[in-house]
């Protein structure tokens, strides 16, 4: 079975910690080489963020057990890639 290489997440999240912790433990966990986090909403209590993660085997329990733990919550998986290597999306007529 093919690894998981890039993770998409929909998340919600506190305030605290801040994107720039939140990255840091995300990218300490085994099979993550890289994190990308985007603010896209913010609210009183709460953060809307895009979280990009990338690595050779990403264990998608280990990232939503870590999140949760942290106060947040997943929304959605808007894109996961796996295999040997990473592809982005093609162009298609609904673009």
């Amino acid at each position: 079975m093919g690894a998981v290489r890039r993770l998409v997440l929909d998340t919600l999240k506190p305030h605290t910690p801040n994107i720039i912790e939140l990255a840091k433990e995300i990218s300490d966990l085994a099979g993550v080489d890289s994190v990308n986090i985007s603010i896209y909403e913010i609210d009183r209590k709460v953060e809307n963020a895009k979280i990009t993660i990338e690595g050779p085997d990403i264990k998608y329990a280990a990232v939503e057990s870590l999140i949760r733990d942290l106060g947040g919550t997943i929304h959605s998986i808007d894109e996961a890639v796996a295999g040997q290597s990473i592809i982005d999306d093609a162009p298609t007529l609904q673009d």
